[in-house]
């Protein structure tokens, strides 16, 4: 998750050699803001006359296999931080898709009488706290890693990682206000993550036209 010529995540004596591949760093951040910016707008609650469930398809296609690819091709450029960031988090969308599809749908199909329909309601956004709180806590030491990348992505993870404590903390709570106050934070990181995919595409081609993504906080 990062410029190829900012790759210094590792340090080693000698720089690895050139793969010969494209930076997947901005595919892979573009494919995480897109679904991001989905769910977080439902849980704002913008979505009034939609689902909600747009995000769904994108959780697999987009911001799942999309972004678990950029993973990999981040291996292949030898870039550790870059790999696990955006194979955790790709394979974090698939799973909450496959956990609604799996899940979530059958206890509120199963549940017949509005009392058992609001306990289901209530396990699940326990269920959702639980997942988010596993994330917060993975996203905490890349956080602190990504304070060696440089400012943007240093951006995109502080602001998920107050986006991923607020909703955890809204859904143990299972208080509605502070669930929307976090979709609203995930639509900061969403356009945090949109302006880094964008930076990046600018400085992989040979244009003049460059957007800053800022020095690293500790080098």
């Amino acid at each position: 998750m990062s410029v190829s010529e900012d790759r210094t995540v590792q340090p080693s004596a000698t720089a690895p050699a050139p793969t010969g591949i494209a930076d997947p760093a901005p595919l892979g951040l573009a494919g995480f803001a897109a679904t991001t910016f989905l769910l977080s707008a439902a849980n704002a609650g913008w979505m009034t006359k939609a689902t909600t469930l747009a995000f769904l398809g994108y959780a697999f296609a987009y911001g799942g296999l999309a972004q678990f690819l950029a993973g990999m091709w981040e291996f292949r450029n030898r870039n550790v931080f870059g790999c696990t960031a955006f194979a955790t988090y790709g394979a974090f969308w698939m799973g909450l898709g496959l956990w609604v599809l799996l899940v979530v749908n059958p206890l509120l199909a199963a549940a017949k009488t509005p009392l058992a329909a609001a306990a289901t309601g209530l396990a699940l956004t326990h269920d959702k706290g639980w997942i988010l709180l596993t994330f917060a806590i993975f996203n905490t030491y890349m956080l602190v890693w990504s304070t060696q990348i440089n400012l943007a992505v240093f951006g995109v993870f502080l602001t998920l990682e107050l986006t991923e404590i607020i909703l955890f903390i809204g859904n143990f709570a299972n208080n509605s206000g502070t669930i929307k106050f976090g979709g609203y934070v995930g639509v900061v990181t969403a356009a945090v993550a949109w302006y880094t995919s964008a930076a990046l595409v600018s400085r992989g081609m040979n244009g003049k036209l460059k957007l800053p993504v800022g020095g690293a906080l500790i080098s």
